[in-house]
């Protein structure tokens, strides 16, 4: 069972139901809010075999899609403090790379979800992303990077990063050695998660006693982190300026925030 799988079912209050097999939803009750929880789980029979062990492909694009939209369009008529939160258990290795993907429209699929994470976002609903995993490339991208807040366990197994370390190798004529050398001097090129909180990305890193089969301690913590996300998220922006204003970016990410002072200023 994948790490999605597990954090999903030890977090839900109720079953856990599957849009397609490898997209899974659930409830859980965040002091006094009903979230709905939504992650990408291993399909070993997908009749896409590059999206069999937890890649996000077309049929988990466009189900992400829907399962989020379907909280938007029930919650339309309640009051925006009422709309539930969401939350995008993340676990998984990257987007489905395949021919037959990309010849089909794989791009279209995970923008659908990006669209439906970012609709939510602004009109009200709580986005939290807590990862418990991997978290590489496309699939963090359709899945977990429109939150308001994301949590992450701060663990080894916990991976964030734009692309796998060998194919970084490869692509930047490097030995992994070497990247992992120079991940020690620059934040960005490092595989730790400690490291890629500091770039103002992460709101909390979370410690656990067993991030692969989580205990009934470990989820006390996680669902008080959430509830204290989902907080965070109703009393901030509805836009993701927080991830260049936090203290970790004021420090970190000094130049993106003067290029995008820049372009602001000749913008106007």
């Amino acid at each position: 069972m994948s790490r999605g799988q597990s954090w999903t079912q030890a977090l839900a209050d109720g079953g856990v139901r599957a849009a397609v097999p490898s997209v899974i939803t659930a409830d859980a009750a965040l002091d006094g809010d009903a979230a709905r929880l939504i992650a990408v789980v291993p399909d070993p029979r997908s009749p896409y075999h590059r999206a069999r062990e937890g890649e996000v492909g077309l049929r988990e694009g466009l189900a992400l899609a829907e399962a989020v939209t379907e909280v938007v369009t029930e919650d339309t008529p309640l009051a925006r403090e009422a709309r539930r939160p969401i939350v995008a258990v993340v676990d998984l290795p990257s987007q489905a790379y395949g021919r037959v993907e990309e010849l089909l429209g794989l791009h279209d699929a995970l923008a659908a979800a990006v669209d439906a994470y970012a609709r939510a976002r602004t009109a009200g609903h709580p986005v939290i992303t807590f990862v418990v995993g991997t978290a590489l490339s496309g699939g963090l991208l359709a899945h977990g990077l429109q939150a308001n807040q994301i949590v992450a366990l701060d663990d080894p197994g916990v991976v964030i990063h734009a692309m796998h370390k060998e194919a970084a190798a490869r692509v930047t004529l490097r030995t992994v050695a070497e990247l992992d050398e120079l991940a020690r001097r620059i934040p960005p090129l490092s595989y730790d998660v400690a490291d890629w909180a500091k770039l103002g990305l992460c709101d909390e890193l979370l410690r656990v006693q067993n991030a692969g089969s989580p205990t009934g301690e470990d989820v006390r913590k996680a669902k008080d982190a959430l509830a204290a996300a989902v907080g965070r998220a109703r009393r901030g922006p509805r836009d993701l300026g927080n991830r260049l204003t936090s203290p970790g970016a004021s420090q970190t990410r000094g130049a993106s925030r003067r290029v995008r002072e820049a372009l602001t200023a000749q913008w106007r």
